[in-house]
């Protein structure tokens, strides 16, 4: 039997939580402030990090595609893997942009 979620999150590209401030704000209680500071800047480069391995990810699919048609490599698994690992970062990335798009929308809709 295949294990999907093995499969599915091997694939993705890795970024530590840490680095979107998850780590720091799970550990707090509701209620407590304890000095937590978000940083910003560190969520944008995060981003910038995963916006670049999707882009590199794509380009490798392209590439394998591009030899498969070629004659250069026979191995039509790898270039089938490489698609859907590609395929499967876009969505991610499709998907956290719309919440990031469905919060912002709720935010300029709260009455002041």
């Amino acid at each position: 039997m295949i294990n999907l979620t093995t499969n599915i999150t091997s694939s993705l590209p890795k970024i530590d939580a840490e680095s979107f401030g998850a780590g720091k704000l799970a550990s707090r209680r509701p209620g407590e402030s304890g000095g937590v500071k978000v940083d910003f800047e560190n969520t944008v480069k995060a981003a910038d990090k995963y916006l670049s391995n999707v882009s590199d990810l794509q380009q490798s699919s392209n590439a394998s595609i591009m030899d498969l048609l070629a004659g250069k490599n026979t191995d039509i698994t790898s270039v089938v893997a490489a698609a859907a690992k590609a395929d499967m970062s876009f969505k991610l990335l499709v998907g956290v942009r719309n919440q990031l798009i469905d919060a912002y929308k709720q935010t300029m809709n709260m009455q002041i």
